[in-house]
């Protein structure tokens, strides 16, 4: 799937889930936690595609995603493309054909998901709030990259950094002290696994079974037939399934967040009337 399909769908899952959490287990989160919670898995949504990279010098080329930061996000896919493609040589069986590019490889397994996730608890918990900030910028640039594609390319990179460090530096202001924030790895880890998902319903498919081997391959892509594969960019894509998904997000929101304000509604109201 494209970018924006990759970005909302993170979002969605992330208010879904977190309005199944307060629904089903009664865990409550505050609107901080649940927007900064649902923006950073729609950056880790977006993370994998950081394999594709581009012409560095130029500032041109590679996923859209990894133009989020100019020329700085795209060295940074590139040394991404390049360690894929090494564990891809590395690991790569005799039926596994052999690549010159590292697109679609170790990102898009569920290894790397976990190693992301993993890694970002481990640097909230040793670092404390300002590892949060830096995680918060990171992934709030690449969910405004992908959320807000068209603004995001007319704007140019340098207006989506400037907007990605305000949203980190408004956040630090309202974030309780140092703690771990286990969360926002599970977030990142989340969105990893949300796109591989996205991924898997077109017919190109990832290695979700890496690196578990099948035969003489280590490598195999796992997908969906052509006959019901989602063509990317086309409009069961860019229409229905983020119509879907924009639907899910807003009602997820509207579940969480509406009993609240009609009761504080109708406490107001009744204060009002009160002889």
């Amino acid at each position: 799937m494209m970018g924006p399909s990759h970005a909302l769908s993170g979002a969605a899952a992330w208010l879904a889930g977190s309005w199944a959490l307060d629904h089903f287990a009664g865990y409550g989160q505050s609107p901080l936690a649940i927007a900064v919670g649902a923006t950073v898995c729609a950056g880790g949504a977006l993370l994998p595609d950081l394999d594709l990279s581009g012409k560095v010098t130029r500032n041109q080329g590679g996923a859209t995603v990894a133009r989020t930061f100019g020329v700085f996000s795209l060295f940074v896919a590139e040394v991404i493309e390049k360690i894929s493609l090494g564990v891809y040589t590395a690991t790569r069986l005799s039926r596994d054909p052999r690549r010159n590019n590292g697109h679609r490889t170790f990102t898009h397994t569920l290894p790397f998901a976990a190693l992301v996730g993993w890694g970002t608890t481990t640097l909230c918990t040793h670092y404390g709030k300002w590892a949060v900030v830096g995680i918060i910028f990171f992934m709030a640039g690449l969910a405004l990259r992908g959320l807000f594609d068209k603004w995001a390319e007319r704007a140019g990179w340098l207006i989506v950094t400037i907007c990605a460090a305000v949203i980190a530096w408004l956040t630090a202001a309202a974030l309780p002290g140092d703690r771990g924030y286990p969360m926002l790895g599970f977030a990142v880890g989340v969105g990893c696994v949300v796109h591989l998902l996205g991924d898997m319903i077109t017919s190109a498919g990832v290695p979700i079974l890496w690196p578990i081997p099948t035969g003489r391959r280590m490598w195999r892509m796992v997908g969906v037939p052509d006959g019901v594969a989602v063509r990317v960019g086309g409009r069961v894509e860019t229409l229905v399934l983020r119509t879907a998904f924009t639907a899910i997000a807003l009602m997820s929101i509207a579940a969480m967040f509406a009993p609240g304000l009609l009761h504080r509604f109708e406490l107001d109201a009744w204060a009002d009337n009160a002889p």
